[in-house]
């Protein structure tokens, strides 16, 4: 459904690139989470995948259409939700009426039932709430569109915590047929729950694109401080009274993923990662 092609971008000819000879492919909806360090160009993919920004070269297609050419029933399926929100001086019933037009599968009912999940009103003016009630407000918004792809750009920051709380179940009660979502966070503990897939970039290549169900069925991750557990680890890093390990998942037990130490992992050998996965998804 999606792939971005061998794309580089830089945002002058004097700096280097953000992404160069970057590709990714996604054929199947579920909930993404998109992992990477800063300055990897997360953000930049984001922008280049909804054809806000124009790749030096390479390009990024969506159900077999270039989104750079924004093509209105293309776009009518893409919604980004980003990191900045600036919301106009209105009521939220009048953007909705207003923006809701864009969508042809936008629901109103849809939309008063996420305003309920996060305690707000359609009756608020959006322009004079907070970064936080503005971030529920287009997430609310975003979610009634029902586009097929959605990207969530660090959509947890600026929520407080039962604000974070009432996301993941907007999450997980949100997810339907085909719907990509990709969420692009550092707040890795705010989504590891909520995840169907983990994919981790540089800003080259994908250095780890695996379901979250595969990386259990490969993978445990244990808090030890047994010497025999911690010398079976391919990947540790120490911690009080211990360490924090990742052993080969030999009696098919699930852990639940530890998405920091699988990240630190992915960077730091990720050959040996591609070896143990080697012929999965």
């Amino acid at each position: 459904m999606l792939k971005v092609n061998d794309i580089s971008f830089s945002y002058s000819r004097r700096r280097p690139p953000v992404l160069k000879d970057f590709s990714l492919s996604i054929a199947e909806g579920g909930v993404y989470g998109l992992l990477g360090s800063n300055g990897a160009g997360k953000s930049t993919l984001l922008y280049l995948i909804t054809g806000l920004l124009t790749p030096d070269s390479g390009n990024v297609t969506f159900q077999g259409i270039d989104t750079r050419k924004r093509l209105p029933h293309s776009m009518a399926d893409i919604f980004i939700v980003p990191e900045e929100i600036d919301l106009p001086s209105m009521s939220l019933q009048k953007f909705a009426e207003l923006n809701g037009a864009f969508y042809p599968n936008f629901s109103m009912e849809q939309l008063l039932d996420n305003l309920f999940l996060f305690e707000l009103t359609p009756q608020m003016n959006i322009g004079r709430l907070s970064m936080g009630q503005k971030k529920k407000v287009a997430l609310c918004f975003a979610m009634a569109c029902n586009t097929r792809l959605l990207i969530l750009d660090e959509p947890t920051n600026g929520l407080d915590i039962p604000g974070k709380a009432a996301f993941r179940r907007f999450i997980a009660a949100s997810e339907a047929e085909g719907r990509i979502i990709i969420i692009s966070t550092h707040q890795v503990r705010d989504v590891a729950q909520i995840l169907d897939h983990v994919i981790i970039i540089d800003r080259h290549r994908v250095l780890f694109n695996h379901s979250t169900s595969d990386i259990q069925a490969h993978l445990k991750f244990i808090d030890t401080a047994n010497p025999a557990l911690i010398d079976r680890a391919i990947y540790a890093i120490g911690a009080p009274g211990g360490a924090s390990i990742i052993i080969p998942n030999t009696d098919g037990e699930d852990t639940e993923i530890n998405l920091e130490l699988l990240f630190t992992f992915a960077h730091e050998d990720p050959d040996t990662l591609t070896r143990i996965f080697a012929g999965s998804d």
